[in-house]
């Protein structure tokens, strides 16, 4: 009868909901584990779950007279999670055909994201063979019964839902060609691994998918109205209120110039009215395309005609401030329209429309949509070529936010810098994961301003900041030891991370990089390495939701092409030669076009893309390899190879580099130290003043490639 009332309590005070109650199985001995919220949890699940369970409490709990009372009325074991032999009283009780609630972290959660996972649950989970029940717990880390810091909203008492996925089993296999036996402390890590696994795929499948517009609505009802969340150059941080007020109205205008599922180019910098503009437009079924300016004419209006785009919408102030005009005159055959120009056609019947309707019911206001419709197009940088149109939906983009978030223990107590352009996959996401999820973030309009941007991160408290090897290369040059004393998280991607850089933010800094892997057409993080499970000279692990296969490459031996699949791969690509033609991908796999080798603990090394080897004599040699001999042997310059046709040799190495003393003899040095082969060394050295970059960032090598065959 006590339960019946205190689940009435609850349902009534809390809006308890349940899913997936199908997935809980008939039989008994289930290990059941969930995300430790807040000091409801153990209660809330007592009282919903439809199995009666032995509940694992810390034994500090036991301290607190409200909690000896529930734990009364349920059976009980009070444990220390980090004592191995408190496992033993876990396995007892499961052999013995029990139910087993416990949860992994062995603590509440202190940033609203996934913490430390114990070995001990997982290495139960597999000595016993038992099934494993997931029980995501939602809402109740925002009650006053939580630990979040003040930096999160709390309410008094908000909604919680309790969602039950299928359940699982851990495996302890030798690793892939590891013959001698394992011993218990392998495998407990192994196990603990495991059930880290587990519970970051449970709070990456338990997210729901909308539209962008939608999550912009759900962040600004979980994390309030008035919380300051976007800052760009302008020094103005604008509310959640302000991106809506401003998203409806610039969506508004931006209907006036197109049709429904029209697709619009996006020529804009770094601010938040950019940002409001792609939301806006993906509330009014517009698809907003971004083009890179920093391609040239000719690079955007190819861009233009693959993905069929008639107009295109930019900002006079940022044409004249980026130098654009001769630029965007060599574009006169599209039809170019600025905001300036467009603001004075907003009159006042819209007006009456946002202020009264619009910003009341913005759900009412929007058009219908789902996840699975297009929300933006990405261009490939055109490294290989004609750039390529990367159509992205909305749960695409928003799968890969939760897969980050899934990984990555972000919150709003957090403040992202963001300098990498939003027509680069990296920028775009990078910039919509905190504003989504109450995460302050400020932008910054160009990732070339080498002393300014050090000098920002320092003034503004900056925690997070995603760029390219290159850039931190470039900043810790000119950065004071003491301008990223408050940086947290320094992610790398986009291109291999320089063991030089990643030094001296180690030394200089006090700072791990953490190197990560994706592509455009990935939306576009696929792996990463974390502070929970990094390792040197990898890409980290893959993303929950992400499926792989590699496929064999001749003459490569260990490893091979990295094929993926998961909801954050593109719904496919507009290529110029079949203009505003979907070509999707067969079967949902997605070909990256990389190397990749995978270790036993699924850590991933990248041995470079295909298109980046050289078949020198009938040899594959990986032009990584050739640059990183470069790197080795003159660290503090810029270096880059490339490949020249050969006759007798089918291809010749060609290397650039910034270095003017560099010689051949010194190259032949370092790759015996490195153990490289003589292949491996370039047959030709190019001095040149700074190696070609493109936008991103990343070295241009289809110049390279041109100017190392005028050299031939």
């Amino acid at each position: 009868m006590l339960v019946s009332v205190l689940r009435g309590i609850c349902r009534l005070l809390f809006r308890v909901r349940v899913t997936g109650l199908e997935n809980v199985p008939a039989e008994d001995r289930l290990l059941i584990i969930a995300n430790h919220e807040s000091f409801l949890d153990g209660l809330l699940l007592g009282l919903f779950l439809p199995k009666r369970a032995t509940f694992v409490v810390h034994t500090g709990v036991l301290k607190h007279f409200f909690f000896r009372m529930w734990l009364k009325m349920t059976p009980h074991l009070s444990v220390d999670p980090a004592s191995p032999l408190a496992m033993k009283k876990v396995i007892q009780r499961l052999n013995a055909g029990e139910n087993v609630v416990i949860f992994p972290e062995g603590r509440i959660t202190l940033t609203g994201a996934l913490m430390k996972v114990y070995d001990g649950p997982g290495f139960v989970a597999a000595k016993t063979g038992v099934k494993i029940l997931p029980v995501r717990v939602e809402g109740a880390a925002q009650s006053y019964f939580g630990r979040l810091s003040d930096a999160h909203p709390r309410k008094l008492l908000p909604s919680v839902t309790l969602k039950i996925l299928p359940t699982t089993e851990i495996r302890i296999d030798p690793p892939h060609g590891h013959h001698a036996p394992l011993t218990a402390k392998q495998r407990r890590r192994i196990a603990g691994e495991a059930m880290r696994n587990i519970m970051q795929h449970m709070l990456f499948k338990t997210q729901q998918s909308k539209t962008l517009f939608e999550a912009l609505l759900d962040a600004m009802e979980k994390y309030g109205a008035k919380t300051r969340i976007i800052e760009d150059m302008n020094q103005v941080e604008d509310t959640y209120q302000e991106v809506l007020k401003r998203s409806l109205a610039l969506g508004r205008i931006a209907s006036k110039i197109s049709e429904v599922n029209e697709v619009v180019g996006v020529l804009m910098p770094n601010v938040t009215n950019t940002l409001a503009l792609v939301l806006g437009m993906t509330a009014f079924k517009r698809i907003p395309a971004m083009l890179n300016y920093t391609a040239g004419a000719e690079g955007m209006r190819n861009a233009c005609i693959a993905a069929k785009i008639k107009t295109v919408i930019t900002s006079r102030a940022f044409i004249e401030a980026a130098k654009l005009q001769e630029t965007v005159a060599q574009m006169s055959d599209l039809n170019i329209v600025y905001l300036e120009d467009l603001r004075s056609q907003f009159g006042m019947l819209d007006r009456a429309w946002l202020m009264g309707y619009a910003l009341l019911y913005p759900r009412a206001a929007m058009e219908p949509a789902v996840a699975e419709d297009t929300a933006v197009i990405l261009f490939t940088s055109g490294s290989e070529g004609k750039p390529k149109g990367v159509v992205h939906s909305h749960k695409s983009i928003l799968a890969n936010t939760h897969q980050i978030l899934a990984m990555l223990d972000f919150s709003p107590a957090d403040k992202f810098m963001m300098a990498l352009p939003l027509f680069h996959a990296f920028g775009f996401t990078g910039a919509l994961l905190p504003l989504l999820n109450g995460i302050p973030i400020l932008l910054f309009p160009s990732p070339l301003q080498y002393k300014l941007i050090p000098e920002v991160i320092y003034d503004k408290g900056c925690t997070v900041f995603f760029s390219t090897s290159t850039f931190l290369g470039n900043y810790a040059k000119y950065a004071h030891p003491y301008d990223f004393y408050k940086l947290r998280v320094v992610f790398a991607g986009a291109e291999k991370l320089n063991e030089e850089v990643r030094k001296i933010y180690h030394e200089k800094f006090g700072i791990r990089i953490l190197e990560g892997y994706g592509t455009t057409e990935c939306a576009p993080v696929v792996a990463a390495n974390t502070p929970m499970a990094n390792r040197h000279g990898t890409v980290g692990q893959f993303f929950p939701g992400i499926q792989h296969k590699l496929t064999p490459v001749p003459g490569i031996e260990n490893g091979g092409l990295l094929h993926v699949k998961g909801d954050n791969i593109m719904q496919g690509y507009y290529l110029y030669d079949n203009p505003g033609v979907l070509v999707s991908s067969k079967d949902g796999w997605y070909d990256t076009g990389d190397v990749v080798e995978i270790d036993a603990e699924g850590f991933i090394h990248i041995k470079g893309r295909v298109k980046r080897f050289a078949k020198v004599a009938g040899e594959m040699v990986s032009l990584e390899v050739v640059e990183k001999i470069a790197h080795t042997a003159a660290p503090e310059f810029e270096h880059a190879a490339t490949t020249v046709a050969d006759a007798s040799r089918g291809e010749s190495i060609v290397l650039f580099t910034t270095d003017d003393k560099l010689k051949r003899e010194d190259l032949q040095i370092v790759a015996k130290n490195l153990g490289s082969p003589e292949i491996a060394i370039a047959r030709k050295i190019i001095v040149v003043e700074q190696i070609p970059l493109l936008g991103t960032g990343k070295t241009d090598y289809v110049t390279l490639k041109h100017m190392a065959e005028k050299a031939a």
